[in-house]
């Protein structure tokens, strides 16, 4: 890949413009500058600012995972989850997920926060809501993820009624599949359990039961323990 070089800066701050080839500081630079935009990403050191969201497909979906790893954060001392925060990946890829889990850093987490608390490394897990993302969340993120070494990445597709589940193993990410009584379980975060089919569906309640079943399971219990027992 090309060095991106920042342009010379004068006193009057240009405004983001998809395609625009820029450095992680110019791009924060100019971000900040326009307030009333609620979403820009840098990919691979390119601006990408996606189009309107919808109710249907993505603002209410959105929603859904909110509660879903939310639910699991009140229950599971020493990790945090956040909506649409801009991570600091690299050089080159400042993205804003829809949804990120991680473990804190006293805890033992890996990611840090930065002084003006943003977050900095690479989170143990991602979501992202795609509907017409699809071919950027399971292409170019994908792969940022994967260097990165996103522990877990999910996407649901929303068009396609779908969701993929990630999981990083020697320095690739494997798509993983349910287990045979059609749930997700997380490796990152015992008792994260998944019904994909009640998420597509948009069946809250069942996705909380599965979930909370998780949550009374014995690996969640020792996940606990040894969260308490790492933290700093």
């Amino acid at each position: 890949m090309n060095a991106v070089v920042s342009p010379p800066r004068t006193g009057k701050i240009p405004p983001l413009q998809n395609g625009d080839r820029l450095s992680r500081d110019e791009f924060e630079r100019r971000y900040r500058a326009m307030p009333h935009v609620k979403k820009a990403e840098l990919i691979e050191g390119e601006v990408y600012m996606p189009s309107p969201v919808s109710w249907q497909y993505h603002g209410a979906p959105h929603m859904d995972v909110a509660l879903w790893l939310g639910t699991y954060r009140a229950s599971t001392p020493g990790t945090d989850a956040a909506d649409n925060s801009t991570v600091r990946l690299d050089i080159d890829n400042e993205l804003q997920p829809d949804a990120v889990m991680i473990v804190k850093p006293e805890y033992g987490g890996r990611v840090e926060f930065d002084a003006d608390g943003y977050l900095s490394g690479s989170p143990e897990l991602v979501f992202e809501v795609s509907a017409s993302t699809a071919a950027i969340d399971l292409n170019r993120k994908l792969n940022v993820y994967r260097r990165n070494r996103v522990s877990e990445y999910l996407v649901w597709r929303v068009y396609d009624e779908a969701v993929d589940w990630f999981v990083f193993r020697e320095g690739e990410f494997e798509r993983k599949g349910p287990d045979a009584d059609g749930i997700f379980r997380s490796a990152a975060f015992p008792g994260l359990w998944l019904d994909p089919a009640a998420l597509v569906r948009r069946d809250a309640a069942a996705v909380l039961t599965v979930l909370h079943r998780g949550l009374a399971s014995p690996e969640h219990a020792a996940f606990v323990q040894q969260l308490a027992a790492r933290h700093t």
